[in-house]
């Protein structure tokens, strides 16, 4: 036989092939048709919104360590051969091309997965539901949900089991697309196809993502009736997904159901008390799960040491995470870098830095952000870019931030046009604040305004006018303060610092009259004066 290496064939190319039977739905129905879910919802029941910070969507994991070049070459010579078989009009057979999309997405090997796809006629494709649901879950597993979804919109009986839908939703959600993942469950409920344990999770991270504890409410409801509601991986879900929501009491009831906990419940209940503040008890579950045997994650880890007020604590975990030998953990030693920064152990956060074994482009924002008040900052990224490492929206953020506290107005200028033109960032809401910063500290007031009503590709901010107004205080600038505190009042009216900025300024400008006029501007809109 011309393919030297084995690979396990998947149940699911056993599966019987039948013509779709269901309508295809487009990106805007399936928007339609999430929106028309949470109305119902909404209108079912009124549930209480508790404040919770937005949660943060967990990175697509698409740099992972590449295995080693004899497994990577050994497919390689695979393929050619395959390609040699097809040009010699040999054909060939579901199982061995549903195989090698599955060696191509235990190896992360891409590249190699789009030359099969190549090599597949479109016809077979369409009709043969385990080759396309592998070739579906390769792209959605690298992020790429265009082609992802085209794949999952020409199946054939696509609804003969959860496992295309899964791999979809699970692509949407870890890109942070949580309402096009909602999308898709809505959809998949409403064509009749049955969820299973690995479905749950996936749209239960969606919830969270959003923040609607309505929805995740009706999908624990959907758990029940499908018969999970004793699964310990939807139950996990189920503890981070209440937890993001705000409910945190929800999170404590559904984690005390788990009989059999594992280190994914106790690491999701640390972070949810973490999250919230609650120290006492995140110190509670810390301690009991050591005793049980259990050990926090990084990810617990670092969110303890960024959220945790004691600086005590922070040192107790330091310590602990030397002991367990972790210290150096990506996501632990950035943390670390940051606390010591934040509590003016500058030389200790750099000493960490220096330490660390390796380095992400976090670690470098992180100590480019804890030097943001001295010129050691662009000294760093210096070296950063002179070791090839590709700076991102929040480095730059932080190098104008610099520029403008050490009144660098040349050297800020040249990092904004670095950062436009070398690295293609497009400058966001907070870089152009940045900038309106940078020349209204120097004095330049006309050309901070003139970035405002020239040089900006979306609408100024409270962000932005209250940089220019802070300006226009600096430098007795009345005029342009004016327009800055109209800006100011439109969108933040209940903002009574921009009313006291104002009236500061047209006190030094000696216009008490004005300044007596916004004063009564403060009392009628019921604000401290």
């Amino acid at each position: 036989m011309l393919i030297s290496l084995r690979f396990s064939i998947s149940p699911i190319t056993s599966l019987r092939l039948f013509c779709s039977s269901g309508p295809k739905k487009s990106k805007k129905e399936r928007r339609k048709l999430l929106q028309e879910k949470l109305i119902r919802i909404s209108k079912a029941k009124e549930a209480t919104r508790l404040p919770f910070p937005k949660s943060s969507s967990t990175p697509l994991l698409i740099h992972h360590k590449p295995f080693s070049r004899s497994k990577i070459q050994a497919l390689d010579a695979v393929l050619n051969d395959l390609e040699a078989s097809l040009d010699n009009g040999v054909p060939i057979d579901a199982e061995i091309f549903s195989s090698l999309l599955e060696t191509c997405y235990q190896l992360r090997a891409l590249d190699h997965g789009i030359r099969i796809h190549r090599l597949i006629p479109t016809n077979f494709l369409r009709r043969n539901v385990g080759v396309s649901s592998k070739l579906l879950r390769l792209y959605a597993s690298f992020g790429y949900m265009e082609d992802a979804h085209q794949v999952f919109d020409e199946m054939c009986q696509r609804n003969l089991s959860a496992f295309s839908w899964n791999s979809l939703i699970s692509g949407y959600a870890e890109l942070g697309l949580y309402e096009d993942a909602l999308a898709l469950y809505f959809q998949m409920e409403e064509e009749g196809v049955e969820p299973d344990h690995f479905t749950f999770p996936r749209v239960l991270k969606a919830c969270g993502g959003i923040g609607s504890i309505r929805v995740g409410e009706a999908v624990h409801r959907h758990i029940v009736r499908s018969g999970f509601a004793g699964d310990i991986f939807v139950l996990n879900a189920l503890v981070d997904m209440y937890a993001k929501c705000g409910d945190i009491m929800r999170a404590r009831k559904v984690f005390d159901q788990i009989i059999h906990k594992d280190t994914v419940s106790w690491n999701s209940m640390l972070t949810g008390y973490t999250r919230h503040g609650l120290l006492l008890e995140a110190l509670n579950t810390f301690d009991q799960m050591i005793q049980e045997g259990y050990e926090p994650d990084s990810v617990a880890l670092s969110t303890m040491i960024s959220n945790i007020t004691s600086s005590k604590f922070k040192l107790h975990i330091h310590g602990w995470a030397i002991r367990h030998g972790i210290e150096w953990n990506l996501s632990i030693a950035n943390s670390l870098i940051a606390m010591y920064a934040n509590s003016g152990k500058i030389n200790r956060a750099r000493w960490l830095f220096e330490q660390m074994p390796q380095r992400d482009i976090v670690s470098w924002n992180t100590i480019i952000s804890a030097h943001s008040n001295t010129s050691k900052a662009l000294t760093y990224f210096e070296v950063m870019e002179s070791l090839g490492v590709l700076p991102d929206s929040v480095t730059f953020v932080s190098l104008l931030s610099t520029c403008a506290h050490l009144s660098l107005v040349k050297e800020g200028g040249k990092l904004y046009s670095v950062m436009k033109g070398k690295y293609g960032i497009r400058p966001t809401i907070e870089h152009y604040a940045c900038m309106v910063n940078l020349y209204g500290r120097a004095g330049l007031i006309e050309e901070a305004y003139r970035i405002i009503m020239n040089g900006m590709e979306v609408e100024a901010g409270p962000t932005v006018w209250g940089a220019l107004l802070y300006a226009c205080y600096l430098h007795g600038n009345v005029d342009i303060a004016e327009v800055a505190a109209e800006k100011l009042f439109e969108s933040e009216p209940d903002n009574e610092l921009n009313f006291k900025l104002l009236m500061k300024i047209y006190g030094n400008a000696g216009r008490i009259e004005d300044e007596k006029r916004v004063r009564l501007m403060m009392a009628e809109r019921g604000l401290d004066l």
